[in-house]
C-alpha cells in the first residue's frame, strides 16, 4: 500500500512538473523586448470632456490603479514583455496638493495645466495624480510593480538625469540624502562641487509669451515671475537668465563636473557630488523591483559617469536593463561599449529612414534602409526601434501619414529587420490620431504630456474598464490585430531575434521595394514589404542564388495568412501596394 502511495505522489509531481513547465513556457515566449510605451496619467482616463486647457477636475486623469489584470492580460496577449511607465516620477504641476503635504509649484514655471513628465520635482516620489489615495501613492506604485510581475510582465520607468523641474523640492528623501544644491557656492558660475550651474548675479526672467495654464487659469501665483537668484541654467544648456518659450525653460542643468561654458572641460576627481545622489536615486528604485529605466537625453549627462553607475546599479538586479534616449549616431557605439547600455534609440537611424518612405517623400528609397544596416551590423541588435514614441507625431495624425495602415510594411521592418527589440506607443496600434490643440502642446499631431486629456482611441479600446475593445471600429480592430499578429511573430520566431540578416537583390524591385532574409541555424524567414502606394511587388526569388544555401527548400508558409506555397521552382511573391509578407521556409 505503501508503495502504491509512493507511485501515486510521484506520478502527481511529475505532472505537476509538466504543468509548470508547460505554463512558464507559454507564458515566456517571446524572445525579444516588445515594449509597450503608456502615459499613465493617460492611458486609464474615461472622461472625454478634453477642454483646452482643462483642469484635473474638468479632463479627469489616469490612475496607477486603472492599469488592472483586465489590462496588463490584454497588454499580454498583444505580445508585449514590457511595459514603460511613463511619468511615475512626482514632477512640477499646477493641480494644488498642499492638503497633503505637497508643496504648490509656482505656474510660471510649468508646462501645461498637469506639468512634463520631465521636470522632476522629487526623484524620491510618485506622482500624486496617479493615486487614488494621494497618501498612499507609494503604495499603489508598489502594487502596480507586483502585479506587473504577476502578469509575467517587466517594468520600465524613467530616468531624467540631465535637469530637474525649476522648483525641485524631495519631501520623500531619506534623512540622510543631501538636497540637490543645498551646498551648491552660488557665487561662482561652475564648480564641480556645485550641483547646478549658475548665472551669477542675476535674476531668472520667465520667457516672453508664457501663459501658465492658459487665459482661464487664474492663480495668486501666476505673475509672470519666479523668484531665482542667482539664476541657474536651463536644461538644455541655456546658460542665459533668460530662456525662450522654446527652451525647457522649466528646468534646471544638472552639474555632473563638466565645465560646458569652457571647453567642456571635465572634472571627475574626485566624484562630483551629482554622481552620487544620482547612483543612489537609480537604486532606491531598482529595489522597488524596476526591471529598466529609459534615461532621459542621456547623450547631455557624460558617457563617463554611464560607465560608472550602470554597473552598481545592475549589482541590485543583473537584469535591469538601460535605454538611452540617443540621437548622435557617431556615438552609438562609445554609449553601448563604453557607456554600458543596452539599448539605444533608433531615432537618428531606422525611425527617419522609414518616416520619409511611409510620408511618400520625394527621394525616399529603401537603399537607406540597407545602407543603415551596414554601419549598424555591430551594434544593431541594441538598437530601439519604434515608429512613435511621446515626442513623435501619430502616425495616423494629419502632420503624418494620416492612415495608420500606411505604416504596416514599415512596422513589418522596425519588428523583424535585426535582433533589436521593438517599441509601440499606447493607441499606435489603434490609429490613436491626436488632433485638437490640448494646452501647452499645439495641434501638433502628437499626444499631450503637458496637460490633461483623453485618448481617443485608447477609450474606445479599453472600453469603460472593460479592456475589451468594445468600442472600436472594424478598421481599428483590424489594425490591432495586425500588431497582436506581428509581435508575436518577431518575439517568438528565433530568426527574428538571434538571427542574421541579409538583403535579397532582384531586378524587379524599384526604389521603395524591399526584401531581406532572417536565418539562423533554425529557422530561414524571408520578408518583403512594398512602400509604393501604387505599383503591387510581383516576382519569383530563387533563394540559393542569394544566400549560397545548397538546401532545398519546399514549402514557405506565410505567418501572416497561414497560406503555404510550395517553392521548388522558386518563391512567388505578391505584395500589394503598402503591403508585405514574412514568409517561414520549409
Amino acid at each position: 500500500m505503501i508503495k502504491c502511495r509512493n507511485i501515486i505522489l510521484y506520478v502527481f509531481l511529475f505532472a505537476a512538473f509538466l504543468g509548470c513547465k508547460q505554463k512558464n513556457e507559454n507564458e515566456n515566449k517571446s524572445g525579444k523586448p516588445v515594449i509597450y510605451q503608456l502615459v499613465v496619467r493617460l492611458f486609464g482616463n474615461q472622461n472625454s470632456t478634453n477642454k483646452y486647457y482643462g483642469s484635473i477636475q474638468e479632463n479627469g486623469v489616469g490612475k496607477l490603479d486603472d492599469i488592472n489584470d483586465k489590462a496588463l492580460d490584454s497588454l499580454k496577449a498583444l505580445g508585449i514583455t514590457y511595459i514603460w511607465y511613463t511619468g511615475i516620477l512626482e514632477h512640477a504641476t499646477m493641480t494644488d496638493y498642499s492638503k497633503y503635504g505637497i508643496k504648490v509649484d509656482d505656474p510660471d514655471v510649468v508646462k501645461g495645466r498637469a506639468g512634463s513628465p520631465y521636470a522632476v520635482k522629487d526623484y524620491y516620489d510618485v506622482d500624486p495624480d496617479l493615486a487614488v489615495n494621494v497618501q498612499n501613492r507609494m503604495a499603489e506604485f508598489q502594487a502596480l510593480i507586483d502585479r506587473t510581475h504577476h502578469h509575467q510582465l517587466k517594468a520600465i520607468i524613467d530616468f531624467i538625469p540631465n535637469h530637474v523641474a525649476r522648483g525641485y523640492f524631495s519631501d520623500a528623501k531619506p534623512d540622510s540624502v543631501i538636497g540637490f544644491g543645498e551646498q551648491d557656492d552660488t557665487s561662482v558660475a561652475f564648480s564641480p562641487h556645485n550641483d547646478f550651474y549658475y548665472i551669477p548675479k542675476s535674476q531668472f526672467i520667465v520667457p516672453r509669451g508664457a501663459d501658465a495654464g492658459g487665459p482661464d487659469f487664474h492663480s495668486k501665483l501666476k505673475d509672470g515671475k519666479f523668484d531665482e537668484h542667482p539664476a541657474k541654467a536651463t536644461g538644455n544648456n541655456v546658460f542665459r537668465p533668460d530662456p525662450s518659450i522654446d527652451d525647457w525653460y522649466e528646468t534646471i542643468k544638472l552639474n555632473y563636473g563638466v565645465d560646458v561654458m569652457n571647453g567642456d572641460k571635465e572634472y571627475f576627481t574626485p566624484l562630483p557630488p551629482v554622481w552620487k545622489k544620482m547612483r543612489d536615486i537609480l537604486v532606491f528604485w531598482a529595489q522597488k523591483g524596476v526591471d529598466g529605466f529609459r534615461c532621459d537625453v542621456a547623450e547631455m549627462v557624460p558617457v563617463a559617469f554611464w560607465h560608472w553607475v550602470i554597473p552598481q546599479v545592475k549589482k541590485v538586479n543583473p537584469q535591469i536593463i538601460f535605454i538611452a534616449e540617443a540621437y548622435t549616431p557617431g556615438k552609438y557605439e562609445q554609449y553601448l561599449n563604453y557607456g554600458g547600455f543596452d539599448y539605444l534609440y533608433n531615432k537618428v537611424g531606422l525611425y527617419d529612414a522609414l518616416k520619409k518612405l511611409i510620408k511618400n517623400d520625394s527621394g525616399a528609397s529603401v537603399s537607406e534602409i540597407d545602407t543603415l544596416m551596414h554601419f549598424q551590423k555591430k551594434f544593431s541588435s541594441h538598437m530601439l526601434n519604434f515608429l512613435e514614441n511621446h515626442d513623435e507625431k501619430r502616425i495616423a495624425s494629419k502632420q503624418f501619414a494620416d492612415n495608420p495602415f500606411l505604416a504596416e510594411p514599415a512596422m513589418v521592418v522596425a519588428a523583424t529587420i535585426s535582433n533589436a527589440p521593438v517599441m509601440i506607443y499606447f493607441g499606435q496600434e489603434l490609429g490613436e490620431k491626436a488632433e485638437r490643440a490640448e494646452g501647452f502642446g499645439a495641434d501638433d499631431g502628437k499626444t499631450t504630456i503637458f496637460d490633461y486629456w483623453g485618448v481617443p482611441a485608447v477609450q474606445q479600446w479599453t472600453n469603460g474598464g472593460k479592456f475589451d475593445g468594445g468600442k472600436l471600429s472594424e478598421r481599428q480592430k483590424d489594425l490591432r490585430n495586425f500588431y497582436q499578429r506581428l509581435l508575436h511573430i518577431a518575439g517568438e520566431n528565433t530568426a527574428l531575434y538571434k538571427g542574421d540578416y541579409q538583403v535579397v537583390r532582384n531586378k524587379d524591385f524599384n526604389d521603395k521595394q524591399l526584401a531581406y532574409l532572417r536565418f539562423n541555424g533554425q529557422q530561414k524567414i524571408l520578408i518583403a514589404v512594398n512602400f509604393d502606394r501604387k505599383d503591387t511587388l510581383k516576382t519569383t526569388i530563387q533563394l540559393s542564388k542569394n544566400t549560397g544555401n545548397t538546401k532545398i527548400f519546399k514549402t514557405a508558409d506565410n505567418l501572416f495568412t497561414q497560406e503555404k506555397q510550395s517553392i521548388e521552382n522558386g518563391i512567388a511573391i505578391t505584395v500589394p501596394p503598402s503591403g508585405y509578407e514574412v514568409l517561414k521556409l520549409d
